[in-house]
């Protein structure tokens, strides 16, 4: 109901629009609307309201409410049910919780903030309220657990297009599950998973963006690693925009990779986006490092790496943490 009058509001921005057009459109008395008019007050929409005129909004919060990011969708599966939630611990534990229950397919979870937002091998993630994008999207596909990782790509690929669209700068890849810009990280990718050896019971894909963070938002010792879309662009983001945007680039690869069963079709696109391919590597896991040249990514999403011995191996997400020589990238 809220969703509706926010809408009826927003179509009627500039002039009032009566309790009882407002009752009349959504078949509720004007009592009720009245009590709905009141909780967005309260959720901190500024509306004006005037005896004999009726209701008119002036200023809509920051916050992403899922009628507030709606508008910009056009969607069928990803986001068509969106969870907000003012603060969680992460998202992507809060969609474990729920998965472990019941979901409905394409669900996405949105946080103003996280309180223990966290990356791939558990690292910490800055997630301050207001001011960044939190959000897991909880699927699932008919695909073999092996095939999981491609799901990052397209994942991150998506992030790509959107940033582009909606911000007009070319971010890059850093493989597997990084996006960066200027050399350093504004968005990291966590996909996790409960599957058996022969299918995937749900899988859970968190994006964390790093949109209208300032510099004192982030520990100093990430300076030289992690920025934000603000800082690089002198501007704020639109982050309910760019969201909608993220889904609905999101949904369009996810939909063809479902259908085609492999990502062939934007593959090379990806790899255009990679900023990992034709760097030097240094290649950690838990027997130590390697040092190589990243010369190529298969079809798979593996990365090709040339050892200094002058070996090819085939290197995937779940087995190395990739870190560049020189710089973050």
């Amino acid at each position: 109901m809220k969703k509706d009058i926010i809408r009826a509001l927003k179509q009627n921005v500039n002039r009032y629009i009566s309790g009882e057009q407002l009752s009349e459109l959504l078949g509720v008395s004007r009592t009720a609307v009245w009590k709905w008019i009141n909780q967005l007050k309260a959720e901190g929409y500024v509306i004006e309201s005037q005896t004999k005129l009726g209701y008119r909004l002036v200023e809509s919060p920051e916050t992403l409410f899922s009628y507030e990011i709606e508008p910009y969708m056009n969607t069928k599966l990803i986001g068509k049910h969106i969870i907000y939630f003012d603060t969680l611990d992460s998202t992507n534990n809060e969609a474990k919780r729920l998965a472990e229950k019941s979901f409905e397919d394409g669900t996405v979870l949105i946080a103003d903030e996280q309180q223990s937002g966290r990356g791939r091998l558990g690292r910490n993630w800055v997630s301050p309220k207001g001011k960044g994008i939190w959000l897991t999207m909880m699927l699932k596909p008919q695909i073999a657990p092996k095939d999981a990782s491609k799901l990052t790509i397209i994942a991150a690929l998506a992030v790509v297009r959107a940033i582009r669209s909606i911000c007009k700068v070319e971010s890059q890849i850093k493989w597997p599950n990084d996006i960066v810009l200027n050399g350093k990280k504004i968005c990291g990718i966590l996909t996790e998973m409960n599957a058996e050896m022969d299918g995937i019971h749900y899988l859970i894909i968190g994006i964390g963006v790093n949109a209208n963070l300032d510099e004192g938002d982030l520990d100093e010792t990430l300076l030289d690693k992690a920025t934000s879309l603000k800082a690089e662009m002198n501007s704020k983001v639109d982050r309910k925009v760019l969201i909608a945007n993220i889904l609905n680039e999101f949904e369009i690869l996810y939909h063809d990779f479902i259908k085609e069963a492999t990502i062939e079709k934007f593959f090379e696109e990806y790899k255009s986006s990679s900023a990992t391919i034709g760097q030097q590597v240094k290649l950690v896991d838990r027997k130590g490092e390697t040092i190589g040249f990243a010369e190529d990514l298969n079809i798979e999403g593996q990365l090709i790496v040339r050892k200094e011995d002058g070996t090819l191996i085939e290197v995937t997400s779940g087995e190395v943490s990739v870190r560049g020589i020189y710089g973050y990238v």
